[in-house]
């Protein structure tokens, strides 16, 4: 029986990974499998090299093919995969999300494969054989799926414990860790403006990079390539990332009150 961690290199898995290393998670995993898009910020990648170094497990990484930034920049006649871009064809509304699938959860089932001892196509034998460890925790329950493999169970080891995201960043210093950083890919259409922000400011690298697929996907190449009618945006206002105003009120110049009126105690 295999205990593996499904690393995604954010605040909970990784939270979960050394709390495992504390022995505060038992018991003590195999290993760990990162799916890697291709397309992290910069952070993740750094924070990933250094909590590998931390725990006494391997960690795998793992990528489908060409890496999903290369699937989306490629102009060829290859098959092309569904990111939920915003679209304002027809109805508007994003297009169909399929980057999770085939970018993450598919290479690390592949690698679990792998790990027990299967070769390619070989049938599983009966009954549960790995224990995947999923770092979802308790504010984000409604995440929550069973594991589709027969021969896999998934847990939650932070919904057992009762931890929020807040309280994996609370353990994370009191062990005198550094605060993870986010991770997602840094053209995903589910950021919002705080985010966009925050990158734009402090990894103007990854923003170049996500303002370059937001162009990318309305151009002739692209559109013909997906057989796409109308344009796709990564923002929800449907105009270029690179035109996109993400100053706060108080970047613009107006004055917040926020400061004077809130006593902190609405869990905002």
């Amino acid at each position: 029986m295999l205990n593996i961690i499904s690393l995604g290199a954010g605040v909970q898995s990784s939270t979960m990974a050394l709390m495992a290393t504390h022995g505060e998670i038992t018991p003590m995993p195999d290993a760990a499998i990162f799916a890697d898009t291709g397309a992290e910020p910069k952070r993740v990648y750094a924070w990933l090299k250094w909590l590998e170094k931390q725990l006494p497990f391997p960690v795998y990484r793992v990528m489908h093919k060409q890496g999903l930034l290369a699937n989306i920049m490629s102009t060829g006649r290859g098959r092309f995969v569904s990111v939920p871009f915003f679209t304002d064809s027809h109805n508007g509304g994003m297009t169909r999300r399929q980057c999770t699938r085939e970018f993450k959860v598919q290479p690390i089932e592949k690698k679990l494969r792998e790990l027990m001892g299967l070769k390619p196509r070989q049938r599983a034998p009966n009954g549960i054989a790995v224990i995947q460890w999923i770092g979802i925790s308790l504010d984000e329950a409604h995440r929550i799926k069973p594991n589709r493999n027969a021969w896999a169970e998934s847990i939650w080891p932070l919904i057992d414990l009762r931890m929020t995201r807040a309280d994996c960043l609370k353990w994370m210093r009191q062990h005198k860790y550094p605060e993870p950083a986010k991770s997602s890919c840094t053209f995903c259409p589910y950021h919002d403006d705080g985010l966009w922000r925050d990158m734009k400011k402090n990894d103007p690298k990854s923003f170049a990079q996500a303002v370059a697929v937001d162009k990318h996907i309305r151009s002739g190449a692209a559109s013909v390539a997906r057989g796409m009618v109308g344009d796709l945006y990564l923002h929800r206002s449907l105009k270029p990332l690179a035109e996109i105003d993400l100053r706060t009120a108080e970047d613009a110049g107006q004055q917040s009150m926020f400061g004077n009126e809130c006593e902190g105690m609405c869990g905002v």
